[in-house]
């Protein structure tokens, strides 16, 4: 697997030296999944009575409805309030994810048990209560928080200190001075939490994802940190970078931070600060309660000028190098606050090309934007290890890009980015309140002039926040449609404040704002079913531009996985009856069966014949469509007219058990349409065309690769040759260059209607570095194009694959054995093709099972569904956490297209 990174932000991180975070100790990561506690406890936060400062998160809280106390604020906020009968919360927990982690209701992603959890419990405010201890109440103590779902009334020993009015919003950032309530011993801190209702607030909400959690997510979701500080206050703390493109020779550093007198006299601090050898300091006056901003500049400490800096880069194109910036600020020799922050050296830029799409370059170097749509846990429950474990997925894949549509994560999520490399485009979301004003076609609600104020103060926390982080690329302040003139003006005046320092997007969407100009982006699906083919026009949703959001629609998941989230009667529903409703596809009228899709997969490959069939029917049409889709936006990359430059499959995860838009499942198995991303993306790639025949080879390299041999052969499916061609010497240039090797005749004597392509690249040494292996037709798909509609474009003709149905079984062996390592293992496995006669085993998968026959999630193999042919061999390897193993002996289960399934062991 990956080494895990070193904590960042709101977690406490001494100074540390110019160059790689990288190189401290992986124990340093603190965990942050945040458990709820036992029923009935709820842990006390202890306020450290160090002097200068301190920043600690309350522990966790006591829950209940308002409907089930009567007791008076004041009552509830005080401490020793007897909190019997209520529910623990962790201290990021929505109320649902507090009465599920409590066993109130049982699991919401099986089968249609979340429609048994009564809405009502959820339209009345709850209760947040949670007490901390203060040894040393002389200093000054503040609640800073975001996070609260819709609003809050917020109550500190039997006081209000602030009203819904004013604690408003998911993204707000709220700093309550509370310095003259605090005593020395128990204090207590309670928040009356309204319901959440995203057409009618400034929060997170969910369109066709999945079915919305009952609370529609009220409660506290990110920390609420009781800061304890001396009389000057620091805050706003940043580093603005500039790097020389494209030389990336020097760099240039300004830092600064906001240095607060919260005091009644007049004081003198001196600011001082640290990177790596470099140190700066500078004295300032401050009037009672002044605040001054403190700069440090190239121009006075010429430490701030790097020559030859550790220059940030996305996975697969450089390392990650992060840098380190400590602020102290003192009064008298007295240590009164410090800030800590880490950053990354990097530039990014997005103009418009001359087609008018949206075309980004890092480091002076042009990039596809390769990503997925991400989705968090339906509840917005936080484990930092799952969220890992996705992201180091997403490099697996060979992806280089998340997109955050609204349900922007914690700190910690882009900390994990900023350490894999993966870039990030956060935004707000459509179609709710974010869009009330500018898009009529949805159900948002139009903007109160509190609102503008929640909005834009969103946008400068969010700003404040994720500025410092190299993995965030741009932000999109509009998703479907682009802010009008007045709530531009308020974001970009918010990003300006904040020293943004990345591009702006009006919108996710093919629309424009009156400041900001063209999006460059498209939506223009599909979101449904559409045949490979559709991939490769340069129209619609095609590779073309820079398409925002777009996938071939439903991914049917593992029979692992389907046996896991659904009843054996809806397992049976689902591959019978294509015109039922499944729940867990989508909410919307659109997206409520599986039509389209299982019309498609009866009508190319034939209808199944039984729940296994559907399954592994499912598998090869996810991985064609996946493969295609990121095939011919990197064939497309660096055409000289209408290339393609960026592309977001909808979407790279499910918050649930779902049926579409998923690159992997909720359990992280991984199918079909995982393993075609992860062929497609390849370093060095060797890839079919569907709408010219022509073999291509794509570098998804830096440097250019030469010497390297393409051969192309044809099959009839029972694995008769028909065509074959080589072609050496061959050379193709980097970052994501193509060159066309040779194309596949139109017309083959003896060539069957379903026919197999196998394509293989080898180096100058003759090692095999690419092999890709496509099923297709003589009769191709057809698309009505005319009838295109939001959501897709209608096949009249499917092409026909009926004929892998008659490839006779293809026996393979395995053998495998298993290394240990710390927590890691890795199992390596050999599987040969033992079949006597010339039919090839297809789409061979490999699944790591414990004894009793259960996936071992999650896994990186190094390649999988492979396709081998008689005489063949290939070995693989898979790494996991040995605890994933529950303390059994590893097994291999091997399956394929045409090959019975068997299991060896694996020890």
């Amino acid at each position: 697997m990956f080494p895990r990174p070193a904590a960042r932000r709101r977690l406490a991180m001494s100074s540390v030296t110019l160059g790689l975070l990288c190189s401290l100790n992986t124990s340093a990561w603190a965990e942050a999944r945040h458990p709820a506690p036992p029923h009935g406890q709820v842990r006390t936060a202890r306020i450290p009575a160090a002097a200068g400062t301190s920043t600690t998160p309350l522990s966790g809280f006591a829950i209940q409805s308002t409907a089930k106390v009567s007791d008076t604020p004041s009552a509830i906020s005080s401490p020793g309030y007897p909190v019997t009968g209520w529910y623990p919360a962790g201290p990021r927990s929505t109320v649902l994810a507090a009465l599920l982690a409590d066993g109130v209701y049982a699991d919401p992603f099986y089968s249609t048990n979340q429609q048994k959890i009564p809405k009502a419990d959820f339209q009345v405010p709850w209760w947040y209560r949670s007490d901390f201890t203060v040894a040393d109440p002389g200093q000054r103590t503040y609640l800073d928080f975001s996070g609260v779902m819709s609003a809050a009334d917020v109550y500190v020993n039997g006081k209000q200190v602030a009203g819904t009015a004013d604690v408003a919003g998911a993204y707000t950032q709220h700093e309550l001075d509370v310095t003259s309530l605090v005593r020395a011993g128990t204090n207590t801190v309670a928040f009356r939490i309204q319901p959440n209702q995203p057409n009618k607030n400034l929060t997170m909400g969910w369109l066709d994802w999945l079915q919305p959690p009952p609370d529609q997510n009220m409660g506290i979701v990110r920390d609420v940190l009781v800061r304890h500080n001396g009389p000057v206050a620091l805050r706003d703390a940043h580093v603005v970078t500039k790097l020389d493109v494209p030389s990336l020779a020097s760099a240039d550093l300004t830092v600064k931070a906001r240095a607060r007198n919260d005091s009644d006299a007049a004081v003198t601090t001196e600011v001082a600060g640290t990177i790596g050898e470099t140190s700066f300091t500078k004295t300032v006056a401050l009037a009672a309660h002044e605040t001054k901003t403190v700069t440090f500049t190239p121009a006075d400490v010429p430490g701030l000028h790097l020559t030859s800096p550790q220059v940030w880069w996305p996975a697969g194109m450089g390392g990650q190098p992060l840098y380190g910036l400590d602020l102290t600020a003192s009064v008298a020799g007295t240590v009164s606050d410090t800030a800590h922050e880490s950053f990354g050296i990097r530039d990014v830029r997005a103009p418009l090309n001359s087609d008018g799409a949206r075309q980004y370059r890092i480091n002076g170097r042009r990039l596809l934007i390769k990503g997925g749509g991400w989705s968090p846990d339906e509840f917005l429950r936080w484990d930092s290890t799952y969220v890992e474990d996705r992201l180091k997925y997403a490099v697996d894949l060979g992806l280089n890009t998340i997109r955050l549509e609204g349900h922007i994560e914690p700190d910690e999520f882009f900390d994990l980015a900023d350490w894999y490399g993966i870039l990030t485009l956060p935004g707000w979301e459509c179609c709710d309140k974010w869009e009330g004003q500018v898009n009529t076609s949805e159900s948002g609600e139009k903007w109160t002039s509190a609102d503008y104020r929640v909005a834009k103060a969103s946008m400068a926390a969010e700003a404040a926040r994720l500025r410092d982080h190299p993995s965030v690329l741009s932000f999109l302040i509009g998703s479907d449609a682009a802010p009008d003139a007045t709530i531009e003006k308020n974001y970009l005046d918010a990003l300006t404040a904040a020293d943004w320092p990345n591009p702006v997007i009006p919108a996710a969407s093919d629309k424009s704002s009156p400041r900001s100009g063209s999006s460059g982006m498209k939506m223009t699906g599909p979101y449904d079913w559409i045949p490979p083919s559709y991939w490769y026009a340069k129209r619609e949703g095609g590779a073309t531009g820079f398409n925002s959001e777009t996938s071939a629609g439903p991914d049917i998941p593992t029979l692992d996985t389907l046996r896991r989230m659904m009843t054996p009667a809806e397992l049976d529903t689902l591959w019978k009856n294509p015109d039922a409703k499944q729940y867990h596809r989508s909410p919307s009228a659109t997206f409520g069966t599986l039509k389209l899709y299982d019309n498609a997969l009866t009508g190319r490959y034939g209808a199944p014949t039984s729940l296994t069939d559907y399954v592994r029917k499912a598998q090869l049409a996810q991985y064609e469509a996946v493969r295609a889709q990121f095939e011919a936006y990197g064939r497309n990359a660096t055409d000289s007219s209408k290339p393609s430059t960026g592309v977001i499959h909808w979407m790279f995860n499910s918050g649930w058990t779902s049926l579409h838009w998923q690159l992997m499942d909720r359990y992280l198995d991984q199918g079909g349409a995982y393993f075609g991303a992860k062929k497609a993306n390849e370093p060095l790639h060797v890839q079919y065309s569907y709408d010219d025949r022509s073999v291509v080879v794509v570098d998804n390299q830096h440097a250019s690769a030469t010497g390297l041999t393409v051969r192309a052969t044809l099959f009839n499916p029972d694995g008769t040759q028909k065509y074959d061609r080589t072609v050496t010497g061959v050379t193709v240039n980097g970052d994501g260059a193509h060159s066309t090797v040779l194309t596949l005749p139109s017309s083959v004597s003896g060539l069957s209607t379903t026919y197999l392509a196998r394509l293989t690249l080898t180096d100058s040494t003759g090692k095999e570095v690419s092999r890709n292996v496509y099923w297709l037709s003589t009769e191709p798909d057809t698309l009505d194009w005319a009838k295109t509609d939001w959501y897709y474009t209608p096949t009249t003709g499917y092409a026909d694959l009926k004929g892998l149905a008659s490839m006779a079984q293809a026996p393979v062996s395995a053998t495998a054995s298993t290394q240990s390592s710390g927590d890691t293992s890795t199992t390596t496995v050999t599987v040969s093709a033992t079949g006597s006669a010339k039919t090839p085993s297809l789409l061979t998968d490999v699944h790591l099972v414990d004894s009793v026959g259960k996936p071992v999630l999650p896994v990186r193999w190094s390649d999988n569904a492979v396709s081998l042919w008689p005489g063949e061999s290939v070995t693989l390897t898979a790494t996991y956490r040995t605890a994933d193993l529950r303390g059994s002996a590893p097994r291999v289960r091997i399956s394929g297209w045409n090959t019975p399934e068997r299991t060896v062991p694996a020890a």
